[in-house]
């Protein structure tokens, strides 16, 4: 899994390749936490090159999702357009849970 962090003054873009497992997820956890303690609270997490997510990655989402709103911020959803990665997204109803946009630049603008 590679991450593209991009800072905005009031919203963090994080651009997913590859895989996000169980393998990475705890980097992945931290990375965002350490977002989280600057004071960021509005994400978009771009999944639109993400291949796979297993249930370690899923929960660094929710994760994100579940921080952010307590924070009294959110985060937007870029879908993957990966088949595989998409499925699994749909089977969980992320699909549902997370509010989609199209792409980044249209979320970064929804805030």
């Amino acid at each position: 899994m590679k991450v593209t962090i991009i800072e905005h003054p009031k919203v963090i873009v994080a651009v997913f390749k590859g895989r996000i497992d169980a393998f990475y997820a705890p980097e992945l956890r931290e990375k965002m936490e350490n977002y989280f303690s600057q004071g960021y609270n509005n994400f978009v997490l771009d999944l639109s090159d993400v291949e796979f997510l297993d249930s370690a990655g899923l929960a660094v989402l929710v994760s994100v999702l579940k921080h952010s709103q307590q924070e009294g911020g959110s985060t937007r959803l870029i879908m993957p357009t990966h088949e595989t990665a998409r499925r699994i997204l749909h089977l969980t109803r992320f699909d549902k849970v997370f509010q989609i946009m199209d792409n980044s630049d249209l979320a970064v603008k929804s805030f």
